[in-house]
């Protein structure tokens, strides 16, 4: 259980003090841990990740409506999507070292839920929807703007960087591959090594807790020295 003094240090991470502390220590419980209590049983965060799933779907086509006024509606729904999809939400909860405050069971947390994307950022929907339930939709925008939608010229790079890469080379008549490079770590925490190679050639590498976040890592590699290059 968190002592006061933890929940006081995340509340600066994020930047608001909750009036009503139990929201956001329901809001990193995870049913795990509310299941092996077996006595004063703690809520899980599942209904206010509900409720922040749509205030941030709500807040974010906001700020694309507002803030691209030319955009038309096909382009604003591509890009609310790809910031609030499970993999960027986990990117962002982890930029606020999110997973190391959530309350797990212990054998959610012997198989590596910790650092499982579909957790965390489901655990950042709870945060969400815990700040729009004790500070209104005033203190939510603020949170949402603050940490998921803001540097999105980098985010875009790194959460499109796949696709963005594929189209390049693609418009080269080159021809775009990925090897796995390595794979170590016990089941519940590998860490996989890949090299994207254009032509044959390694161009870029990266690693992840999959494969798929590791080609992403070095499909972004590759454009960031390209971007550099510019």
């Amino acid at each position: 259980m968190y002592k006061g003094k933890e929940l006081k240090e995340l509340e600066k991470k994020i930047g608001y003090e909750f009036k009503n502390k139990s929201l956001l220590l329901q809001a990193l419980t995870h049913s795990s841990f509310s299941n092996e209590q077996k006595i004063n049983k703690m809520k899980n965060y599942e209904r206010l990740e509900f409720l922040g799933d749509a205030v941030l779907e709500l807040l974010s086509s906001h700020f694309f409506f507002e803030t691209y006024l030319d955009m038309p509606e096909g382009e604003m729904t591509r890009q609310r999507s790809s910031m609030v999809c499970e993999p960027s939400l986990a990117f962002c909860a982890r930029d606020l070292s999110l997973g190391d405050y959530i309350l797990l069971g212990k054998g959610e947390e012997a198989t590596g839920g910790r650092m499982r994307d579909s957790i965390i950022s489901d655990v950042m929907e709870a945060v969400i929807g815990a700040i729009y339930l004790d500070g209104g939709i005033a203190e939510a925008d603020k949170f949402v703007k603050k940490y998921i939608l803001s540097d999105l010229e980098n985010k875009q790079l790194f959460y499109d960087s796949k696709s963005l890469l594929q189209e390049k080379v693609q418009k080269s008549g080159s021809e775009l591959t990925y090897e796995l490079v390595s794979e170590t770590g016990p089941d519940h925490d590998k860490v996989f090594v890949v090299e994207v190679r254009i032509d044959g050639k390694t161009a870029g590498r990266g690693q992840g807790r999959n494969k798929k976040a590791a080609q992403q890592q070095a499909a972004y590699q590759v454009l960031l020295g390209q971007k550099s290059e510019e």
